[in-house]
């Protein structure tokens, strides 16, 4: 029968599996990667046989749009293929995105405190969730305001004629500019319960932030004051929420000072 010392602590503060070999170590981060990119693979093959109709759908804010008998175009004689095919992969790699993110946290699980684990798997979850919000928010809300906006200025007699390929690419970015921006939350409850800075002096650098949402919103957006204020006022809303979680992980009882890793 197996004593225990009046100092040693609970299983429960200790890693759930022993250190492994580096080599190990690598193996198993190996078949994790490739994992990852069957997840992709499969997703994609389930995908790409509607690449057509999912582009159709990508790009139907602007062609609800646009004058009537007008039409995309492709100035490109590969882009009809290849722009649908981009799409297709773009969308599987956001499929699989709840696949990878468990690779990663089973990868990284087993060297994690309860008390950890208890912290992580909500925040991993909670991100992808926030990722497709921003995905969803810019799809849904700012491309009619901003192709609305687009297609109202332009002078009498230009024919609007969009490329498929440059569309593409301005979607993309604009997915990508909105689901990190939605991460913001996360990113202040992390900083918060690191150290790195309390929710009292990120409060205190409001004025600043609100400035930088602003600022980021000019870089990641088409220069018109419609998609840049409908990226940096949730930003700065996102930002205002990430104080009051982190103040909430602030209340919650810390982990004993003493405690030690693998011991």
């Amino acid at each position: 029968m197996s004593t225990h010392s009046p100092d040693s602590r609970d299983d429960a503060d200790t890693p759930a599996q022993p250190e492994m070999p580096l080599v190990e170590h690598l193996l198993e981060l190996r078949n994790r990667l490739l994992k990852m990119v069957l997840a992709v693979l499969v997703c994609f093959a389930v995908v790409y046989p509607f690449a057509n109709e999912l582009y159709l759908w990508m790009s139907q804010p602007l062609r609800d749009l646009l004058p009537e008998g007008q039409m995309m175009i492709a100035t490109d004689v590969t882009s009809p293929f290849f722009a649908p095919l981009k799409l297709a992969l773009v969308v599987a790699v956001f499929a699989a995105i709840p696949v990878i993110l468990f690779q990663l946290w089973s990868f990284i699980a087993p060297g994690l405190y309860r008390h950890e684990k208890r912290l992580a798997f909500p925040l991993l979850a909670t991100s992808v969730l926030l990722f497709y919000l921003g995905a969803a928010f810019a799809y849904f809300v700012v491309f009619p305001l901003v192709f609305g906006f687009f297609t109202a200025i332009g002078p009498e007699g230009i024919v609007e004629l969009p490329d498929i390929n440059s569309y593409l690419n301005f979607v993309l970015k604009m997915f990508f500019a909105f689901g990190v921006a939605f991460e913001i939350p996360i990113a202040t409850i992390l900083m918060i319960m690191s150290g790195a800075t309390t929710p009292a002096d990120l409060a205190a650098k409001r004025p600043y932030v609100v400035v930088g949402c602003f600022v980021i919103g000019m870089l990641l957006t088409p220069p018109d004051i419609i998609s840049q204020t409908l990226l940096a006022v949730p930003m700065w809303i996102l930002f205002e929420l990430g104080i009051l979680f982190g103040r909430l992980a602030q209340r919650r009882p810390a982990p004993e000072a003493g405690e030690a890793r693998g011991e």
